[in-house]
């Protein structure tokens, strides 16, 4: 049976146990307190969003909105804004499970030029095309005959070597 002094051993243990955890939840509220004044004096102040390029009052008018969408997936849609953007889709399911689309969209960039876009989207991804889309260019000439067979002699050499026993260091 527990005598009373060590009951009273016990009690102090406990209350200073609880007084060092009532000090450690003390520190970490300074703590996290400290790190939101460095986050809010961080902020930037006075910021603004960028201006938008309409005024919020500037609606644009849907001219076209047609969409057909039958039973079996395949769908087709045809929209043209007030501002001159035109899309034209149509798709439908594929034979593995994904979605086959064709169409186009056009409109009017922010320089004046007029862009124009055809894509085909299948198993082999986004495919646009465009004469403002960027292309590679050429290769700058021909390659050599010699090149050509000095390519040739060094694979055949490559394969010749990988069939014949090595005497390399470590080797059999």
């Amino acid at each position: 049976m527990a005598t009373s002094a060590s009951l009273t051993k016990i009690n102090t243990r406990i209350e200073s146990g609880e007084k060092q955890i009532s000090r450690t939840v003390c520190n970490m509220k300074f703590i996290l307190l400290a790190v939101f004044a460095c986050v809010a004096a961080a902020a930037p102040q006075g910021y603004e969003a960028p201006a938008r390029s309409r005024s919020d009052s500037d609606e644009v008018p849907i001219l076209r909105d047609d969409r057909v969408i039958d039973d079996d997936g395949r769908y087709n849609f045809d929209v043209e804004t007030g501002d001159g953007i035109v899309v034209s889709e149509s798709g439908g399911p594929s034979a593995d499970g994904g979605i086959n689309s064709a169409g186009s969209y056009s409109y009017t960039a922010p320089d004046g030029t007029p862009v124009h876009v055809e894509f085909v989207a299948d198993e082999n991804g986004f495919q646009p095309q465009s004469d403002l889309l960027p292309v590679a260019p050429e290769f700058p000439h021909p390659i050599p005959d010699f090149v050509l067979d000095q390519i040739a002699f060094a694979a055949e050499e490559d394969a010749r070597r990988a069939k014949e026993p090595s005497n390399r260091y470590g080797a059999p």
